[in-house]
């Protein structure tokens, strides 16, 4: 029982992760929230179900769909909603904040009409197929899940260590003026950032219909919220933690839905984030004193 329910919550975990890596890129490198992550990660989830159900396409497709249509959606976040109050004088700096809001608020209606309120079930080859390992059930879908995001963040981690784009995204976190003057071309370093940000939370939300059989319009809002509580948990803009905190996120729920009462589950996220406050305001792998950005 123990053993299933730890499947469970590295499954569960993993996307959480996946969602949060977005929200830390994006903070990273532009110091703002982006309150329509959770949104753009819906659009992801639903076209999953629209190439799987509707088209009746292989699931692989959906995985491409997604990145596509969630990576144009950032793009377009980046132009209309955050490119031009960048550097505007008399700007508040809560402006960006309140502009993704409003682009979450337009996605979800929008996707209210698209696609219709209610539940869309997400129905997948992997949806049924296990493995029966001693007493232990796993499902082929918590495997594809777990190997997909361990894959992803595996793949972030060397992109952003190893190559010229990742450490030049690098600099950029740490202060978009001195890396302009070495060189760097920070608008489309920023562009690039919000689409893979904007891209990874499309490969979520396929891997969330993929885990719950089912998507909603207002799944958006939930797991944005939740994306959030990670990024604290773990510390503003640091990768390894969003990795970790989604990992422990998703390990708690899923102890306290097996053990506990499971009307707590989401409560387990805003509880985390007092607690982290109050314990450690910067977060388990966030410094004590962040230098200025700029």
């Amino acid at each position: 029982m123990l053993l299933e329910q730890l499947i469970n919550g590295l499954t569960l975990g993993s996307i959480y992760a996946i969602v949060a890596l977005g929200f830390t890129l994006v903070f990273g490198v532009l110091g703002i929230i982006n309150m329509a992550h959770g949104e753009i990660f819906m659009f992801g989830a639903f076209m999953g179900v629209f190439v799987t159900h509707t088209l009746e396409l292989p699931l692989y497709l959906a995985f491409v769909v997604a990145i596509a249509i969630t990576g144009v959606l950032g793009l377009f976040l980046e132009w209309i909603a955050l490119r031009p109050l960048r550097g505007k004088k008399g700007v508040s700096h809560l402006a960006p904040l309140i502009s993704t809001i409003g682009v979450s608020i337009f996605l979800e209606n929008l996707a209210h009409h698209l696609f219709g309120a209610g539940n869309h079930p997400f129905r997948t080859p992997f949806s049924e197929m296990s493995f029966q390992i001693g007493s232990i059930t796993v499902y082929a879908v918590q495997i594809v899940i777990f190997v997909i995001a361990v894959l992803l963040m595996i793949g972030l981690s060397i992109w952003l260590s190893k190559t010229k784009a990742g450490k030049a995204l690098r600099a950029c976190a740490e202060n978009l003026e001195a890396a302009s003057i070495l060189g760097v071309n920070t608008k489309k370093m920023i562009t690039m950032t919000v689409i893979i940000a904007s891209a990874m939370g499309g490969i979520a939300g396929v891997l969330v219909g993929m885990a719950f059989n089912s998507v909603t319009p207002q799944m958006g809002l939930s797991m944005g919220l939740k994306g959030l509580a990670i990024i604290i948990l773990g510390g503003m803009g640091n990768v390894r933690g969003a990795m970790i905190g989604g990992l422990i996120l998703g390990l708690s729920e899923t102890m306290v839905v097996a053990f506990g009462d499971s009307g707590y589950r989401d409560a387990i996220a805003f509880i985390a984030i007092i607690i982290i406050l109050l314990v450690r305001p910067q977060g388990l792998f966030g410094q004590a004193a962040p230098e200025a950005r700029r």
